[in-house]
């Protein structure tokens, strides 16, 4: 007996969701398709069933991953304002926080796949580099106006995404060997972070 188009489209589903945690954790290069089918609870000869090439999966994972990004970016802001709250202090508040610092497999994909987004194929590179303009740009919403022209607004959302996802990333890198060096690379790009949008507490 075959299986079914909703099977089909579930096992899709699952060798995606099995190859974007691996990806982030391990690197696209460092996964073979025996542990990426094993982890989504299926068969390597299943691979081809469903894509075409490691590099095809690649493609659709990296589509997924940013454009869930956004998704969470998007609702993030919506929450914060519906709080009265500032979103882009809350934003830099959970990006530098120890709990994102080791979600890798599910936290922004901008920071997981940095490391790998240059050496993928260029479908794969434009998923990303448009995932990543839409942070920008989203971001750019979100910086206070006040006396800034829109590309005074673009060059602070982007120097200030900057500074966060680089000091996630060299948090990540030491936290095994110093704990206390990341986390005090967290704290002090948080500190400074409030201080340059004007949410410092007193």
């Amino acid at each position: 007996m075959g299986i079914t188009k909703q099977q089909t489209a579930a096992n899709k589903d699952a060798i995606v969701a099995a190859a974007d945690g691996l990806f982030r954790e391990r690197g696209v290069d460092a996964v073979g398709l025996n542990e990426l089918m094993g982890a989504a609870g299926l068969t390597r000869g299943g691979f081809y069933n469903h894509f075409a090439s490691k590099d095809a999966l690649v493609d659709s994972v990296l589509a997924k991953a940013m454009a869930d990004g956004a998704g969470n970016l998007e609702r993030a802001i919506a929450a914060a304002q519906a709080r009265g709250s500032d979103p882009l202090a809350e934003r830099v508040d959970w990006y530098l926080s120890p709990e994102h610092r080791a979600d890798i497999e599910s936290g922004c994909p901008n920071a997981s796949f940095a490391g790998d987004a240059r050496r993928l194929d260029p479908a794969a590179r434009g998923h990303y580099a448009k995932g990543l303009a839409e942070n920008i740009d989203r971001l750019t919403q979100t910086v206070d106006a006040t006396g800034l022209s829109e590309g005074e607004r673009r060059t602070r959302a982007i120097a200030l995404f900057s500074e966060m996802a680089g000091s996630l990333l060299l948090s990540r890198a030491v936290a095994d060997a110093d704990p206390a060096l990341s986390d005090e690379i967290l704290d002090s790009a948080r500190t400074d972070l409030h201080h340059r949008i004007g949410t410092a507490k007193a």
